[in-house]
């Protein structure tokens, strides 16, 4: 059998990249947070090298998630504690964190009316 990453290895590395940037966090902050280089994240992130069980459940401590979290999807289950699904994307991200340093409430109000209105109708 092959020993090279496989779909779900990419996944995994898919769903830690988003959770990283999710939360603000660096690859390098990452690396340190679970005693490998920034570089090995990388790896990680990518699908190059697959992550073992032991070092899945430090990355999913540091990153404040279970270890279900990097497998969402992939069994159509997923753990409800984890929240809402949403395609975080990095433009969605830069909006969120813009959004939240809106200190105006009614400013907030009016910018989530504003994107309902642009946004196509459910």
């Amino acid at each position: 059998m092959a020993r090279g990453a496989t779909d779900i290895d990419r996944a995994v590395g898919v769903r830690m990249r988003m959770r990283r940037t999710e939360v603000g966090m660096s690859q390098e902050r990452l690396g340190a947070d679970i005693g490998v280089t920034f570089q090995q994240v990388q790896k990680y992130e990518k699908g190059r090298d697959r992550v073992s069980a032991s070092r899945l459940q430090q990355i999913a401590r540091a990153l404040g998630v279970s270890v279900s979290y990097f497998y969402e999807g992939e069994d159509g289950q997923r753990d409800a504690s984890e929240g809402p699904r949403i395609g975080w994307t990095a433009q969605s991200l830069a909006l969120v964190r813009a959004f939240e340093r809106i200190e105006d409430a009614e400013i907030r109000r009016r910018v989530v009316k504003l994107v309902e209105s642009l946004a196509p109708a459910k």
